[in-house]
């Protein structure tokens, strides 16, 4: 493979080597603020709220969090974990709709031994697939590009209501 050939996002090399400690969940900074545009937040709901991956693993990558500061998928109270799942569904026709995704990773990191950045507070990432992207490949091998910017995306996705 020649140089040329190489797809590079350093900006991922950052997260993956970075302090995994953090003073304040960046779940809970973003229930509390209002300004959802710049937390990347698309939906609230009465339990739960989702909003886009800054270190995303394909474009559109959001996560869905309770807003109960809580590390334990047990821990989740029922109105929880049935709300999570409704935004899924909701979530999912507007990324469909909006990316044309031709599928969807779903998922949970259940612990820091599990590859959850954030262990404290659960959230279950959606991850929009297409034929011949990537997989999983940024995790092995911190390659990846992202066709466009969080705010960008944010504009496009939040024009789909839900």
């Amino acid at each position: 493979m020649a140089a040329n050939d190489r797809l590079w996002a350093p900006w991922r090399h950052a997260f993956l080597l970075g302090p995994r400690q953090r003073r304040r969940c960046i779940f809970c900074v973003a229930k509390r603020s209002r300004a959802d545009r710049q937390h990347h937040v698309l939906a609230r709901g009465r339990a739960v709220f989702a909003l886009l991956n800054r270190y995303p693993y394909n474009n559109g990558h959001l996560m869905i969090a309770p807003y109960r500061h809580v590390g334990e998928v047990t821990a989740l109270r029922p109105a929880e974990w049935m709300e999570c799942f409704q935004m899924v569904r909701r979530l999912t026709k507007r990324l469909t709709d909006t990316l044309r995704p031709h599928a969807f990773n779903l998922g949970m990191n259940l612990g820091a031994d599990a590859g959850a950045g954030i262990p404290g507070h659960v959230h279950l990432h959606l991850v929009p697939r297409w034929r011949g992207d990537t997989n999983f490949m940024p995790i092995l091998a911190d390659v990846k590009v992202i066709p466009q910017s969080l705010d960008e995306l944010y504009t496009c996705l939040a024009k789909g209501g839900g």
